[in-house]
């Protein structure tokens, strides 16, 4: 027991799946649920199970409301680009989803799966919280400052939470952004 409670931590370092490979798994997604699953995780940040209980309701344009978040919170707000919130808005109308049904009415499980094959398409094992990694990484790697990465796409309360996500800085791209700053 002493051994558990006071082992060392040993950091995770994940495979951080690129934009372009994350692009070709989104276009090679032909079912209009399934690219959404992913678009809303990818490109919006949003935790597998987020995605799952959203409702009409709770789509507000291109803020999306989450009610008993994670956090704790009574609510948070993603935001997500325009061109995904036209065809959420598009797919909730040609599905005439009611305002106070889930919008993707499948279990965690079959959402996995959607990832899975996705992920197989392309020759590679993804998961769903990859993909939200990926939204962390790629906002990163574009210049957006930590802080709103931390608050506003994660969601996290401290940002040493999100630093984890950020994983590894290589040396091809740590001299490019040294070129970018300085050169």
């Amino acid at each position: 027991m002493l051994r558990k409670i006071f082992r060392s931590h040993q950091k995770t370092h994940w495979k951080v799946v690129e934009k372009e490979l994350v692009d070709e798994i989104i276009f090679r997604t032909t079912k209009h649920r399934n690219r959404l699953l992913l678009e809303l995780m990818a490109r919006g940040g949003m935790r597998v199970s987020e995605v799952l209980n959203l409702m009409p309701q709770d789509v507000n344009d291109r803020k999306l409301m989450l009610r008993e978040p994670k956090s704790g919170k009574e609510y948070e707000v993603v935001y997500i680009p325009q061109k995904i919130a036209d065809r959420l808005k598009e797919y909730i109308q040609q599905k005439a989803i009611k305002p106070d049904e889930k919008i993707f009415p499948i279990s965690y499980g079959a959402a996995r799966i959607v990832v899975l094959k996705a992920g197989q398409l392309v020759g590679i094992t993804l998961r769903p919280h990859d993909l939200r990694r990926h939204a962390a990484t790629y906002a990163s790697r574009s210049g957006v400052p930590i802080e709103i990465i931390s608050k506003v796409i994660l969601r996290h309360a401290n940002l040493s939470t999100t630093q984890r996500y950020l994983g590894k800085v290589s040396d091809v791209e740590a001299i490019r952004w040294i070129e970018n700053v300085y050169g």
